[in-house]
């Protein structure tokens, strides 16, 4: 096998710029494949940090698959309960941000419901060893972060699956923030490899390039680590006006009265200044010069005020599609056809390039033995 190489960063990020550059120009050229694992609801840490990114280009014009990757929440916690109001709370919360399924651009589904999907995962298994895996930092981290003291094989193999998510599509672009980048180059190298193996010369599937994020890291309300639903130091999409007050009144703050914006020193005042800044297009230092000797407590009312105004449309929009049960359900439905209808197509030619199509008639399609 060839050696898989991470690269530099500076390397990704170049790419990365010209990627965008053409997405202006070319946007239907492209596929892009999003999405999230369904652990609850979503909060302004994703709205500013993939959301918007992700309406951005739906509204570009670029086809957008976004992928419930259901199976992988069972792979670090106990979630089997929860799964199915977690699927439907995400499919809430993207489409009160503007994700839009009607637009015949974005498709949203549980990778779980597409099985033609997870059938790529045990080819993809083969083209890549277990020293790769264990070299990956970010499935180190990953498992580190769970807490757990045994580790099963699913998360091990997390990274692979993630490339049947990815490549079932044919995504030719998937949105990550820097510390994503070792998962996607491990899809690369196993489209790499499946088209040097089976490929013919002919390339099955594309390499897919990252669109490294330009937003700002989001820390939570204590100020300190990343906004995260298991740490309760977030804002939810769905919280009510009076719970976003509540805990922007609980964020963590310091002893000088004097607001500036420094985020190496004073981490948890520049947060709160970075999150108004976002909800009012105004630069956090422009904001820490206007409140200044106003302290900690006016930040958090002028915080409290823009957030509010800033999520009130959105919320709007959740309430009121959160009356529209079946319309979300077929919203799922819609989505998980149009993704099995790709995965079939894709599963047929992976499975023509590894001649394993002996059983497919003289339309191409593929047969089942116990068929009538």
């Amino acid at each position: 096998m060839d050696t898989m190489d991470y690269g530099t960063f500076e390397a990704s990020l170049e790419r990365s710029v010209r990627l965008e550059r053409d997405l202006q120009k070319n946007p239907a050229r492209y596929r892009v494949l999003t999405g999230d694992r369904p652990t609850g609801r979503l909060h302004v840490g994703h709205l500013f940090g993939s959301l918007q990114n992700r309406v951005r280009l739906q509204d570009m014009g670029v086809p957008i698959f976004v992928v419930i990757a259901d199976y992988q929440v069972l792979t670090d916690r106990e979630s089997a309960p929860d799964i199915a109001d977690n699927v439907h709370q995400l499919v809430l919360d993207y489409m009160a941000v503007g994700l839009d399924p009607e637009s015949g651009r974005t498709f949203i589904f549980p990778h779980s419901q597409v099985p033609e999907l997870n059938q790529l995962l045990l080819p993809f298994l083969t083209l890549v060893t277990n020293a790769e895996l264990n070299r990956n930092p970010t499935v180190k981290e990953e498992i580190q972060a769970s807490g757990q003291q045994q580790i099963n094989a699913g998360m091990y193999t997390y990274p692979v699956h993630q490339a049947a998510d990815i490549l079932f599509c044919k995504a030719s672009v998937v949105p990550v923030g820097k510390d994503q980048l070792p998962h996607l180059e491990l899809t690369r190298t196993i489209a790499r490899r499946f088209n040097s193996r089976y490929g013919g010369g002919k390339p099955i599937f594309p390499e897919p390039q990252p669109l490294l994020s330009s937003a700002p890291v989001i820390l939570g309300l204590d100020g300190s680590q990343k906004m995260s639903k298991s740490r309760n130091n977030t804002i939810m999409l769905s919280s009510s006006e009076d719970e976003t007050a509540q805990g922007i009144k609980r964020a963590k703050t310091d002893v000088d009265r004097l607001i500036t914006y420094d985020p190496a020193n004073r981490p948890e005042v520049a947060n709160l200044l970075l999150l108004l800044s976002l909800c009012t297009d105004t630069p956090p230092e422009t904001l820490a010069m206007e409140i200044g000797e106003g302290g900690a407590s006016q930040l958090k009312t002028r915080l409290t005020e823009a957030m509010n105004e800033y999520l009130r449309p959105l919320r709007k929009r959740r309430r009121e599609l959160e009356k529209e049960p079946e319309f979300i359900r077929q919203v799922l439905r819609t989505g998980i056809e149009h993704a099995r209808e790709v995965a079939q197509q894709t599963l047929t030619e992976t499975r023509e390039a590894m001649n394993m199509a002996y059983l497919a008639d003289n339309t191409g399609q593929q047969s089942n033995p116990g068929d009538a």
